[in-house]
């Protein structure tokens, strides 16, 4: 029981964070426009940062059994966030101003959103066939575009970090080792697109238990 509510504490938290985002970033665009798109990392990267930081206790919690969900599926996209956003992202400035920033954060946020809304109601033992459909649909078809927008946004950068030599490392004689950045950049996109077609087939098998029946957990609705 004390879990229970932990768990649905941690929930309300991010469902309130990932939705100031999503109407912080609905009200800009509809108050400036597109020119509200490049000014989108300046304004909500603070929040972002925090709930993507908070977002890695949910390895934690599948690590203690708390959690239910498959640990590899949920720690690939959690990384694969992280890096996007804190190595990628947060560390060219140049890069924040890009309009697949905002469209990589709209996606995130809209999964979320449904997905976190869903997580409370569930932990008070309440499924509605509206919400449910839409956790273990909406996510088959955003998350590839997710993909995408995560690639292009490392496929921006890479001029940027061969250009500013970020995180590139060469040491010091008698050693001849270096680590060019760019190159491990564009392995990670080969990562990241097998990864994904990992986590699709997972979500997939989720949608079939929870949906393919048509039984969604008969509870109390």
């Amino acid at each position: 029981f004390t879990m229970n509510i932990y768990l649905f504490v941690y929930d309300l938290m991010q469902f309130c964070g990932h939705s100031w985002i999503f109407t912080n970033m609905i009200i800009r665009f509809m108050t400036f426009g597109k020119d509200s798109l490049a000014d989108t990392f300046h304004s909500i990267g603070l929040v972002m940062r925090l709930c993507q930081l908070l977002s890695v206790l949910e390895i934690l919690h599948i690590l203690i059994g708390i959690d239910k969900s498959r640990l590899l599926p949920r720690f690939l996209q959690i990384t694969e966030r992280i890096i996007v956003l804190f190595v990628v992202i947060n560390s060219q400035e140049e890069v924040q101003g890009k309009y697949v920033v905002c469209v990589l954060f709209f996606l995130w946020n809209l999964l979320d959103v449904v997905r976190y809304t869903y997580n409370m109601l569930a932990r008070m033992g309440i499924y509605y066939l509206p919400l449910t459909w839409l956790h273990f649909s909406l996510c088959i078809p955003l998350y590839p575009l997710s993909v995408l927008a995560k690639g292009f946004a490392i496929c921006v950068s890479l001029p940027y970090f061969e250009s500013f030599g970020t995180y590139s490392i060469k040491l010091p004689f008698p050693f001849t080792f270096s680590i060019y950045f760019p190159y491990v950049l564009k392995m990670y996109l080969l990562v990241l697109f097998a990864g994904m077609c990992f986590i699709i087939r997972n979500l997939f098998s989720e949608r079939v238990a929870h949906l393919g029946t048509g039984n969604i957990k008969n509870k109390r609705s």
